[in-house]
């Protein structure tokens, strides 16, 4: 295993993910940016194919919201030119879309948000581009003639882009006609990529999120990406779309980190129990069901944490949903205990927590485009869920355990489940219930410990000066030990 180096700065990071076509509209004119003409209503349920006009100035506005939420960086799905509102079809890598606001709005985005102490990271999809990517548009109007056919993987003639009638003959992404696959095998290709990704590092981006890295399989691929990367800047974020085991990309020679999918099937199992609609997690690759008792998720949140090296473990980018999952509220169909059970787990695992942008104000969303809804007006805000959100992150920062210290389990019986955050002198405990039913957590701990988020009443058990954690059904909470004990509990 290579020595493994991450972003000190990722660790302390709360992350926060925006779509951008979803997040928000300037009302100013600006130059650069080109307002789209029969967009969709902003509250209205959003299609596959429809936009609703979003645009990076509006994320440049609200940098201040985002701030005062408590995110330390930012991840954007991507933001280059392309024909469909996520924007995963690639038309130009070197060009942000017009309807976004083109090079004025990123680069008012990026320093404005570095002027604010906020990171920007970027995603990369080098897997496939788009129908209208240059070169592959040659292939379409010159055929066999065209000077860029080895970029591609081209089976036989005619090319058919657009009549599903018709074989497509030619290698695509999933076999999804729109995103003909780059052909990585051909230099040419891997030198162009790399110098995508060199360009936008240049320019000051703080990292890559790369889409279906796995699919990119030509070997030191992602090696050589790693280190002209970290050439320009050793400080940048490397990571990838992994939804299942991660170690052979997380072995300190290719990605910082990745998805933390594996995190968020247990924690959802776990928090949830039988509130998950299969429906919306049917076919997906993070397995939130069936559902866990608490020795079950410390089984596998144990084997988790052992699977990696510390250095790489605390810059995971730990998530509960994105754009590509139902959101939390929708699969447990409104259940606030289970979203702020998960949240509360979020925030306390080691790895950089990631809040998919509305989660915080309580925007729902089922499975695709659902999950992509626009973000809602302040009078449709859940106040008290953006209290817990903002309280979550605050505590994060305030308590340097939360970001880098040791995990312990301290209690796992029934569905009551207890950690321990430890760094130095700082000692936290994180205890939930994920029942229905008051239970008990008997840890006999000499100290009483002092609140510091949440809910939970520590009594002392019978005939003993001992403390124990008493927590009703679907509660939890966070707290303090003034004194470094040695292994008591």
């Amino acid at each position: 295993m290579a020595d493994c180096q991450t972003p000190d700065w990722v660790k302390d990071a709360v992350f926060y993910q925006v779509f951008p076509d979803r997040f928000g509209q300037t009302s100013l004119d600006k130059d650069g940016l080109w307002r789209g003409q029969r967009l969709e209503p902003w509250s209205a349920v959003p299609t596959f194919e429809g936009y609703k006009g979003g645009d990076l100035w509006a994320i440049y506005e609200r940098l201040g919201y985002l701030q005062e939420l408590g995110i330390t960086a930012l991840y954007l799905t991507p933001i280059f030119a392309s024909a469909c509102n996520h924007r995963y079809h690639t038309h130009d890598y070197y060009r942000v879309d017009p309807l976004l606001g083109g090079e004025p709005a990123f680069v008012a985005l990026l320093e404005e948000s570095h002027r604010r102490g906020i990171r920007l990271v970027l995603d990369g999809v080098f897997n496939h581009v788009g129908r209208g990517f240059l070169f592959f548009n040659d292939i379409l109007e010159n055929g066999p003639h065209s000077p860029w056919l080895d970029w591609f993987q081209v089976l036989d003639w005619p090319v058919s882009a657009y009549d599903g009638s018709l074989p497509a003959n030619y290698v695509s992404w999933v076999g999804n006609r729109a995103l003909p696959q780059l052909n990585h095998e051909n230099p040419q290709v891997r030198e162009y990529l790399m110098q995508v990704a060199e360009y936008w590092i240049r320019r000051g981006i703080d990292g890559w999120r790369l889409d279906v890295p796995n699919e990119i399989t030509v070997p030191g691929f992602w090696s050589e990406f790693r280190d002209r990367i970290k050439a320009i800047n050793p400080d940048a974020y490397i990571v990838g779309e992994i939804w299942r085991d991660a170690q052979p990309w997380l072995q300190g020679d290719q990605f910082d980190g990745v998805m933390n999918y594996v995190f968020t099937g247990p924690t959802i199992a776990f928090t949830a129990q039988e509130r998950v609609l299969s429906e919306q997690v049917a076919g997906m690759h993070y397995d939130p069901m069936p559902t866990l008792d608490a020795p079950s998720y410390q089984a596998k949140v144990e084997a988790l944490l052992d699977r990696h090296p510390w250095e790489i473990t605390l810059a995971q980018l730990n998530l509960l949903d994105s754009h590509d999952t139902a959101r939390l509220l929708s699969i447990v169909e409104d259940d606030r205990p289970t979203v702020f059970l998960a949240t509360l787990l979020l925030f306390t695992f080691p790895g950089a927590p990631c809040i998919y942008y509305g989660d915080e104000v309580g925007l729902p969303g089922r499975r695709d485009p659902d999950c992509r809804r626009g973000f809602p007006s302040p009078e449709d805000w859940d106040r008290e869920m953006l209290a817990r959100y903002k309280a979550l992150s605050q505590l994060r920062h305030q308590w340097i355990a939360l970001r880098r210290g040791s995990y312990r389990v301290l209690w796992a019986e029934g569905l009551t489940y207890v950690f321990e955050r430890r760094w130095e002198s700082e000692r936290l405990i994180i205890g939930l219930n994920a029942g229905e039913v008051s239970a008990i957590a008997s840890l006999g701990l000499s100290e009483l410990p002092t609140a510091v988020f949440g809910e939970g009443a520590w009594e002392k058990g019978q005939g003993t000066d001992r403390y124990g954690l008493n927590l009703t059904g679907r509660t939890g909470g966070i707290w303090q030990l003034t004194k470094t004990v040695s292994d008591e509990t």
